[in-house]
């Protein structure tokens, strides 16, 4: 049986950066329906690795992981590609963390989030109508 969405052509890439693998399998699980093509990562690294080879078109990354926290991996971003759309989730912290940042997140998402309202937000910074 076909999944009744459409593909979205070409595809639109999400990157998403979290140590919790079962973070990572539910962020998949959400997108991959809604047509996008998802790479996942534990490691800010190997993503920020991946981001110079093949840039995605959203970057989804948490706050509060092992080697690397969000706001550094937003920052890599920038300097790899300053209009990398970004996404930074946390059950940790909130928007105040970049008040003082030069380079910030285009958007922020607390944990636990509602999916429709994290679908609704890679829609939009992909520019898809709702």
């Amino acid at each position: 049986m076909r999944n009744s969405k459409q593909p979205i052509y070409p595809p639109i890439t999400v990157f998403v950066v979290d140590d919790e693998p079962m973070l990572l399998e539910l962020a998949a699980a959400i997108l991959q329906p809604e047509g996008f093509a998802v790479r996942t990562f534990r490691d800010p690294r190997t993503a920020l690795v991946e981001i110079k080879k093949t840039p995605p078109t959203i970057v989804v990354t948490d706050y509060a992981m092992g080697p690397m926290n969000g706001m550094e991996v937003v920052r890599e971003c920038r300097n790899i590609h300053p209009e990398q759309k970004i996404i930074l989730l946390s059950g940790t912290v909130d928007e105040s963390i970049y008040f003082n940042e030069p380079m910030r997140p285009d958007c922020f998402l607390a944990k636990p989030y509602q999916i429709q309202k994290f679908i609704e937000m890679i829609k939009n910074l992909a520019g898809i109508p709702a």
